[in-house]
């Protein structure tokens, strides 16, 4: 390991609690070295498509540092679908643009400016049993005219782990050879997002990378969230999906970044994931003791799970620096203090693919 990763790794070792909102926006967004030598060398303004979800604003906000400490004058803006004040404070006090758009429309997507790079964010997930049409028409018939829009552009395309089947832990976790097997209409969509991207990068020669991530987390929301405020309310822990990943946003949002530099024709596919599969009945014991709370199991435990093995991924986009297990006590703190959540649960449970 480079001595700059050690100091990184250190810095954030060194973290007891992450004290608030700001505090945690800050860390979030923290440009690794890494980061900041790759956002001196890529030329040109940076777009993010759905950039009001979890991931967009920490991401966008580490571009604009990074790039601010590379010394590199470039726009970073950031696309959203509908006015959000409070977003749009933030954007601006960070010296991030925003622009307006219903990318369904195309007249409306014609109007952004054209960028040399692109982040696409937008999805949809949650809501979409009851709402297929809509939820294919987001994840597989917008991908089609932002890449018709941004045929010029090298694009980082966010995707998801739930492209792949179940797997036992055993497995290490499915990697990006691995054939997909996706469960359910969201997941199909998303396998179907993947090719669209697929077909029109080969149509145009546009480099795009596709990151299939499972599961980015911070103290608002995640997996490890999800977990510990069920064992907070002493509520029965389910097991019926018994493992799962997890990845600190921050570590996440500098290995899409570093993806710039990994864009090819077709796409490349790259895991983002954390390096340990986690057992859920591990980590709920975990947040037992440190809340004090005493535990139950619910379900029985299940024997396969949605896993990602993204150790390739590290060879390229660099290794995660926060610990499951930091990560882990500075979710308990943070519930403890009554810091608060964005209420957006994973769903992580679910194992037929309706969410």
């Amino acid at each position: 390991m480079m001595d700059k990763d050690v100091a990184t790794r250190e810095f954030f070792s060194g973290i007891d609690r992450i004290r608030d909102v700001e505090h945690l926006e800050d860390l979030l967004s923290l440009p690794t070295p890494e980061v900041v030598e790759l956002l001196g060398k890529v030329e040109g303004d940076v777009i993010l498509l759905g950039a009001g979800g979890k991931i967009g604003p920490s991401l966008a906000h580490m571009i604009r540092r990074g790039s601010d400490l590379a010394g590199k004058k470039r726009r970073v803006i950031a696309v959203l679908r509908r006015s959000r004040p409070d977003l749009e404070e933030n954007f601006a006090r960070w010296g991030i643009e925003v622009r307006f758009c219903d990318m369904l429309d195309p007249h409306q997507l014609a109007e952004l400016p054209d960028v040399p790079n692109v982040f696409y964010l937008a999805a949809m997930k949650f809501g979409t049993t009851g709402q297929e049409p809509m939820t294919w028409a987001i994840n597989t018939f917008l991908p089609g005219l932002v890449c018709q829009r941004f045929r010029h552009s090298r694009i980082v395309a966010y995707s998801t782990g739930n492209v792949y089947p179940l797997v036992p832990p055993e497995s290490g976790g499915s990697k990006e050879e691995d054939p997909p097997g996706p469960i359910g209409q969201y997941a199909m969509s998303c396998l179907g997002r993947e090719q669209i991207f697929s077909y029109f990068s080969q149509q145009y020669q546009m480099p795009v990378a596709l990151l299939r991530l499972n599961y980015a987390n911070e103290m608002r929301y995640g997996t490890l969230v999800d977990l510990a405020q069920v064992v907070l309310s002493e509520r029965p822990v389910d097991l019926s999906m018994a493992y799962f990943n997890a990845i600190w946003q921050g570590d996440a949002n500098a290995m899409a970044i570093r993806a710039l530099q990994h864009v090819a024709v077709p796409p490349r596919i790259l895991n983002i994931a954390g390096p340990k599969i986690l057992s859920v009945r591990e980590v709920a014991g975990r947040f037992a003791r440190l809340f004090g709370k005493p535990l139950r199991f619910g379900s029985t435990e299940g024997p396969d799970a949605l896993l990602n093995d993204a150790r390739a991924s590290y060879k390229l986009l660099g290794e995660p620096l926060v610990p499951e297990e930091k990560l882990m006590d500075w979710i308990a703190d943070w519930l403890l203090r009554g810091g608060p959540t964005l209420r957006k649960p994973t769903m992580f449970q679910v194992r037929n693919g309706k969410f």
